[in-house]
């Protein structure tokens, strides 16, 4: 199983460090738990959707959920103690914009535009029809 991420550092967070350390655990970070099912038997999986890395897990979603908050403090005050950049939450809107950007090989994309066209639909229309089939 995953474990959670922990700071190795001497002393743990500095007074100043405190305050902002708080101020980045508040911040509004994508937390995704998921099921895993395997020869062992069911477990979850947590990870922070926005910091590389940051990811726990549990026997039940409540756990991993919580070992996972538990893990994105720890991954904070690392990239804190080390002055390391952190990123910012992804913003809602910036994930479900209904926009999405593929790049299909030059060959792929001709005989998408030729099905299209054969159907009579936009290249857009045609390749959401077949992605929602």
């Amino acid at each position: 199983m995953v474990s959670g991420y922990r700071s190795g550092i001497e002393g743990g967070v500095k007074t100043g460090m405190k305050k902002e350390l708080a101020h980045y655990v508040s911040l509004p970070y994508t937390l995704l738990v998921h099921s895993i099912k395997d020869e062992s038997g069911e477990y979850f999986v947590g990870c922070v959707l926005e910091l590389d890395g940051c990811m726990s897990d549990g026997d039940t979603l409540e756990e991993a959920y919580e070992n996972t908050q538990e893990a994105m403090e720890g991954y904070l005050e690392v990239k804190l103690a080390y002055g390391d950049p952190i990123p910012r939450p992804i913003k809602e809107k910036d994930m479900l914009n209904g926009n999405a950007n593929i790049y299909l090989p030059e060959t792929l994309q001709q005989r998408l535009t030729v099905e299209a066209k054969k159907e009579g639909v936009s290249l857009n229309q045609y390749i959401l029809r077949k992605l929602s089939e």
